[in-house]
């Protein structure tokens, strides 16, 4: 980490000669007089004394050797402690978390199989469910979280990582709590007509294309509103303020508490689960086989 010259420089003044320093730095005697010359250039300070019975250490070369061996300690506890931060990232995955896609889920697991990672830590990572931002989130998976764990069957997220299938959830919607509609137990798709469904925009879900096309075929009373294809927090506001109904899922019954999640006569479900890099690390993938022998045994 510091400059090489600065070892030679140290070198030289504790063996006291330009000879005794070749030796332990297994360089020529000349070599090592062109280092200190260049050194002492560089620095624009006269560091070394030279006679005729060896060197000795300047007023200045006393700082600047004081000041190396010090700098060299403290880069030697600087690289140890990178190791040891390095060790303990390679026994710690990192989780990442957030409003719509919490850690949760993957506690769950991780205590049906932590016994296999006796020396492994967790560590939760926050982040935004900004729709704007989410790929870039995705697209860290490997870097800054290990895994994720959201309801996933996007064609553009499914590009960036892999999914371990664990369930499903239902797709039900949400309306205002003084909503007419938030009094029901149970909706019927009649009960939509003349409403507005906020949902995704099509061509990144399939689930959703499929459910957009049979309201659009069987069910045209019901009046249809794109949002972004990921959501975030901004589009339950938006259900919340408009009156509008709101295309959600059941495992997001609380994330706005203005709004009441109710179930449809329906038969659509979307899948969630285990969410990791194309290119997983080896223990990523150990963790991975264990869940999977866990679900086949179950």
């Amino acid at each position: 980490m510091l400059n090489p010259l600065l070892g030679s420089f140290v070198a030289v003044a504790d063996c006291g000669s330009f000879t005794k320093a070749s030796r332990q730095l297994f360089i020529s005697p000349t070599a090592v007089k062109k280092q200190m010359d260049a050194l002492e250039a560089h620095l624009e300070l006269i560091l070394l004394e030279r006679t005729p019975h060896g060197v000795h250490l300047t007023p200045a070369g006393e700082v600047i050797y004081r000041d190396t061996k010090f700098l060299a300690d403290y880069a030697q506890r600087s690289i140890a402690n990178a190791r040891a931060t390095l060790c303990a990232a390679e026994t710690t995955f990192c989780v990442g978390t957030s409003l719509l896609n919490p850690a949760k889920p993957f506690m769950d697991l991780w205590y049906q199989v932590n016994r296999e990672f006796p020396d492994y830590k967790l560590h939760l990572v926050p982040f935004e469910d900004d729709h704007r931002g989410i790929l870039s989130e995705i697209g860290q998976l490997g870097e800054k979280f290990d895994f994720l764990v959201g309801v996933c069957d996007s064609k553009t997220w499914l590009d960036q990582c892999r999914l371990l299938p664990l369930g499903t959830y239902r797709k039900m919607v949400a309306v205002r709590r003084e909503h007419p509609l938030a009094a029901k137990k149970r909706l019927e798709l009649s009960d939509l007509y003349g409403q507005t469904l906020m949902m995704v925009q099509e061509g990144d879900s399939p689930l959703n294309d499929r459910l957009r096309a049979d309201l659009r075929t069987n069910h045209p009373k019901i009046h249809l509103e794109d949002t972004p294809h990921f959501y975030d927090i901004s589009v339950f506001n938006r259900c919340a303020e408009t009156g509008n109904v709101l295309l959600t899922l059941e495992c997001w019954q609380d994330v706005h508490p203005a709004l009441v999640t109710l179930p449809v006569n329906w038969d659509y479900a979307i899948p969630y689960g285990l969410i990791y890099a194309l290119e997983p690390s080896e223990d990523v993938k150990r963790f991975v086989q264990a869940v999977t022998r866990i679900q086949a045994a179950q």
